[in-house]
Parts: structure tokens; sequence; C-alpha cells
């Protein structure tokens, strides 16, 4: 579980990606892609220490593999008017 706001901010952020991605047609292959990318920009930008980078990973890897984030969510039926 993360507790550092840097962090949560940060998973955020990613999460919000992924399902940005997913809705325009990337798949997980491509989601992991812009994961290891963006894990190596926190890296390089000492941004968080590294620990920290770490479990976000692994929260992220977690969310990404979990096939419920990603399900079509049921549309609204519209209502007929009376008229």
């Amino acid at each position: 579980m993360l507790q550092d706001t840097q962090t949560i901010r940060f998973y955020q952020k990613l999460t919000d990606a992924f399902v940005e991605l997913w809705n325009r047609g990337y798949r997980t292959d491509d989601m992991r892609m812009y994961l290891d990318g963006y894990l190596a920009a926190l890296r390089n930008s000492n941004a968080i220490e590294a620990y920290l980078i770490h479990r976000l990973e692994e929260e992220a890897t977690r969310y990404l593999y979990d096939v419920s984030n990603f399900t079509l969510m049921a549309q609204p039926q519209p209502e007929h008017d009376y008229y």
C-alpha cells in the first residue's frame, strides 16, 4: 500500500493514463512499455526514493494486470419520451 503523498499522485497519474490509453485502443503490452518509461523517468529525475519507485511499480503492475479495471462499463439505457 502506498502511503507517501507524492507517490500516490504518481500512481493516480499512471492509472488515469492507463485508462485513457485503454480507451484509445492500446493494450496491456503497450501500457507496460509506458509504465517502464514512466518509471525510468522517475529514476533519472530522483523525484522520489528508489524504494518508493519499486512500490509504485508493484502497485501499478497490479492495477495494469487486473482485468476488472478495463472492462467496458454498461451504458445507461435511454429513456423514451412519452410525447
